[in-house]
């Protein structure tokens, strides 16, 4: 161990040292250890394997360089002269890093001062300097000591995604300053992302240290002086200059464009200076936008602190569409390069003549040449590569997409490197990314996105800043909208960017939905551009799938992976992936995930399609044969026919669209009034309605005045629920576009076919079309079930029992569609394709195994009803007994009552108790072709 030295000892002898980095460094740093109490390289390590001077490494320039000292799994010190560029020092580590095992310090020093660089994994890593005044105290030696026995001390505690959320928060009260004085807030937008831009500018040195933070805090309390001399930092940051006696590089890229300010109080100022403190160089791009849009767009302030896509989530879908082709050409270009280095230094040593060396140097600078055409080459292919987000919102998913590709190119690099080549540089540049988006706060949000996601990669791998302009403008980043052009008469399809790969997160909007959202004159425009190729009613994201699979088709685009709600894999949704699949191929599919969607977590699809070309399949996550149309791999039940056997059993309740509901007081008096003048009572019309909620919840006591399909004439005779209609309902109707069957009196959607389906059942069965359960309950015949439920027109236990068997809920799990984790049922695809053990109508009288299902199907119905409402409950606990509640728990006497309903089912069918969910599907769909064949 070296004798001890204290820290007035250390800064007498350096203070005044003058010498060149290689004169003393070595002496320098013995002295460090002896300060440190902690042993040199050659008393710890004499073989030099682990810690030691001139730790060999290679430059990413392609020669041999050297890392002053390294201890491996601590750090790696570089030394340079007194006054020197410690910036260069550490951009030559970063680069140094892999080859010396990544260490998770990297040092630089002066022999004046020592600035630590932390490299933990997600961690908002920030340098820590030392001077020589700091070692003459106690925290000051502190530090220097953790370097060699506590690393772990320089660990951030925060994670880049942590500062970036709190860096959002803190815009969001500037934000809402400027707004509050009155700002444009486009403008207040576009001046906070150029205050954001400065701050992190300075944390990655592309301005002169703490340049902007040193401007806030001279101008505190000073509005007026803080917005003189942030014009001027503007001004030359637009054209390139000096600010004071700082200079200042050319940035422009349109967001320094002109030197205009907004006035920020005291208060703002107070904020600015505060978060000056953040790591802004750490943080994480691929949640920026998303967080920075929140706090800048007036609209979607509510959803800060909410959930969003982290990196490790698009990746998902980036890593198979965009990056799997190239990484399997890397593969292959890394196996041939390896070969020819080989090839290259095989050649034998010792003496030879002459001509024999001049022929070796000869063919070592062909081996070289061919090396550097072929990795040249594969870089020139990754740096071509287009990328299109036709939705991109404010950039998250264009800067993964440049992230991964710049970290490809970084292999290639590296690998260069290694095998001795000179002169390779990044070549991926943000031109290559294009995307689309009508929103204008995102649209520039994505800008910053991209190019604060670029400098940063730079600024980690030690590669500095690019060539003035530091920004360019990203004229590919299009504010337009993405599916029609509407400034055409009529509205035609826009072209997109050019691009080899599409990728991204169009919006999730449900087709009954659009015309609330996007208006009657969109909704009918887009219908009338589309209607050819998609159904009516498709939900939004179809038309994102749509538009990419057409350029698929015409060859320009080569891949494609998108995201959709669950509902893309059934009913109309479902046309556009069977078009997909019937001009090209789904090659890798997750069918149902957890997403987060502006702060929600909902369920989502992901897709990724071709023209056909791709060899490997997967499915979730497994390696499949194929990939259905409705997202599975083995029973393609996308071909399951209606049966005509099943139809006119199976209907979506009526559907109001008005406020026909009336409370429990009001039915009672209408339903106790005289008889009306054509004999009839009201009850005729005034009936208790049950929604999903009442199916699913408990009923909450609601009653409907329904006229069906009455004419005018007939309904007015019931005189107080049709006056009560006409003073409600009219009104409404009056003052909105109709366009739903029916006249004003009646419900929007009455269901005549329902009705008369229904008309002589004493009781009906019905479940809700969407749930997180498949549950099935009995209606009398007199309650209505509206058009949240899917009601069935037969009375009898068998029917019942079927449907709630586990053959019928599988089927229905996968012909349905979700609604985040609840599946939705359908007349159509859903029940009229389902084969029932016999066809409706055709059951045989007295067979035992119906009898037995019955049977089955009548004790679940005791055995819930008891539970449900059971003697002497009080109301509290009559609330908590709902068949939800029921299904959660599923206590054990439920699971028994299904199991011997199940095994009755399939014995009707004739098939095993112990068939798979697969086997199952397989053998239905069988059974739906063949009778479908036979009718």
């Amino acid at each position: 161990m070296p004798q001890a030295m204290t820290p007035q000892e250390f800064v007498a002898k350096w203070r005044n040292v003058i010498v060149k980095e290689r004169s003393g460094y070595q002496e320098h740093f013995m002295d460090v250890c002896r300060l440190v109490d902690y042993p040199t390289p050659l008393e710890a390590d004499p073989t030099g394997r682990h810690y030691t001077f001139e730790a060999g490494a290679k430059k990413l320039g392609g020669k041999q360089g050297f890392a002053d000292v390294w201890r491996r799994g601590l750090f790696a010190w570089e030394y340079k002269g007194k006054r020197a560029d410690l910036d260069a020092a550490y951009r030559q580590l970063l680069q140094y890093r892999e080859d010396l095992e990544n260490p998770p310090l990297l040092i630089a020093c002066d022999l004046d001062k020592v600035i630590i660089h932390p490299q933990f994994v997600n961690a908002a890593n920030r340098p820590v300097t030392l001077t020589l005044d700091d070692l003459l105290t106690p925290d000051g030696m502190a530090t220097l000591r953790a370097v060699f026995h506590d690393p772990e001390r320089f660990h951030a505690a925060q994670t880049p995604a942590q500062v970036t959320e709190q860096a959002a928060k803190e815009f969001g009260r500037l934000a809402e300053l400027l707004r509050a004085a009155g700002a444009d807030p486009q403008e207040a937008a576009h001046f906070l992302i150029r205050l954001l831009f400065c701050l992190f500018a300075e944390d990655v040195n592309l301005l002169p240290h703490d340049l902007f933070t040193r401007l806030v805090q001279a101008a505190r309390g000073r509005p007026d002086a803080f917005a003189a001399q942030l014009g001027q930092l503007f001004a030359a940051m637009s054209t390139g200059g000096w600010f004071g006696t700082e200079p200042i590089q050319h940035f422009d890229g349109r967001l320094f464009d002109d030197a205009q300010v907004l006035p920020l109080d005291a208060e703002g100022l107070e904020i600015l200076a505060n978060i000056c403190g953040l790591n802004w160089a750490a943080m994480e791009p691929s949640i920026l936008g998303t967080l920075f849009e929140r706090s800048l767009d007036p609209d979607k302030r509510a959803q800060l602190g909410a959930h969003y896509t982290s990196r490790e989530d698009i990746l998902l879908i980036m890593e198979p569409v965009l990056m799997a082709p190239l990484r399997r050409r890397w593969a292959e270009v890394r196996v041939q390069a390896e070969a020819l280095a080989a090839e290259r230094d095989a050649a034998p040593t010792g003496q030879v003549s002459a001509a024999e060396k001049a022929k070796r140097t000869r063919f070592r600078d062909k081996c070289n040449a061919d090396l550097a055409r072929l990795l040249d080459g594969f870089a020139d292919e990754i740096a071509a590569v287009q990328v299109l987000d036709p939705a991109c919102g404010s950039g998250n998913f264009l800067y993964v997409a440049l992230r991964q590709l710049l970290d490809l190119e970084h292999e290639v690099i590296r690998l260069a490197a290694a095998l001795g080549l000179t002169r390779f540089t990044p070549r991926v540049d943000p031109a290559q990314l294009h995307g689309i988006e009508i929103n204008e706060y995102a649209h520039e949000l994505a800008q910053a996105t991209i190019w604060i996601g670029y400098l940063q990669w730079l600024h980690e791998h030690g590669f500095g800043a690019p060539s003035a302009p530091v920004l360019r403008p990203l004229d590919n980043v299009l504010q337009m909208d993405a599916i029609m052009d509407r400034a055409t008469d009529p509205p035609t399809e826009p072209a997109w960017p050019a691009a080899d790969v599409i990728i991204g997160n169009p919006p999730f909007l449900g087709g009954g939905r659009m015309r609330k959202e996007l208006g009657d004159a969109y909704t009918e425009a887009l219908f009338r551009l589309y209607g050819d190729r998609l159904p009516n009613f498709s939900d939004l994201v179809c038309y994102w799938f749509e538009k990419a699979r057409a350029y698929i088709e015409q060859g320009t685009v080569q891949r494609v992976g998108l995201l959709a709600t669950q509902g893309i894999r059934g009913g109309a949704n479902r046309k556009v992936l069977e078009r997909i699949k019937e001009s090209g191929d789904i090659f890798w599919a997750i069918s149902d995930r957890d997403w987060i969607l502006a702060g929600a977590n909902v369920h989502v699809s992901m897709v990724g399609f071709d023209g056909g070309g791709e060899a490997v399949r997967e499915l979730d996550g497994k390696s499949v044969t194929k990939i259905n149309a409705n997202l599975t791999a083995l029973a393609d039940t996308t071909q399951a026919q209606i049966l005509p056997e099943n139809g006119g059993l199976s209907f979506q309740g009526p559907s109001p669209k008005a406020p026909f509901d009336i409370p429990a007081e009001l039915a009672e008096r209408m339903l106790t009034a005289p008889m009306n003048p054509n004999g009839r009572f009201n009850s005729d019309v005034v009936r208790p309605v049950a929604s999903a909620i009442d199916i699913a919840r408990g009923s909450r006591g609601s009653w409907t005045i329904y006229f069906a399909d009455m004419e005018m004439e007939e309904a007015a005779q019931y005189e107080m629920p049709f006056e009560h209609v006409r003073m409600n309902v009219l009104p409404v109707r009056a003052n909105r576009r109709d366009d739903y069957r029916g006249q004003w009196w009646q419900y929007a959607r009455p269901r005549p076919d329902m009705r008369r389906a229904l008309n002589g059942l004493s009781r009906y069965i019905a479940t809700p079309r969407v749930s997180k359960y498949r549950v099935f309950s009995w209606m009398p015949a007199n309650h209505l079930a509206n058009d949240g439920t899917i009601v069935f027109a037969r009375e009898d236990d068998y029917f019942f029992g079927v449907l709630h068997s586990r053959v019928h809920e599988v089927w229905a799990l996968r012909m349905g569609t979700a609604l985040e984790d609840r599946p939705r049922y359908t007349p159509t695809t859903t029940f009229e394709t389902f084969p029932f053990p016999w066809p409706p109508g055709a059951e045989p009288v007295g067979d035992p195994r119906a009898e037995a299902i019955a049977a089955a199907a009548r004790e679940l119905v005791q055995l819930r009803n008891a539970w449900l409402d059971p003697p002497g409950a009080s109301d509290a606990e009559l609330k908590k007994r709902t068949l939800t509640n029921l299904y959660n728990a599923r206590p054990t006497w439920l699971d028994l009552a299904h199991r011997k309903l199940d095994e009755a089912v399939l014995d009707a069918y004739a098939w095993p108790h112990d068939v798979t969910d697969e086997e199952l599907l397989a053998r239905l769909l069988a059974l739906n072709l063949a009778r479908a064949r036979i009718a």
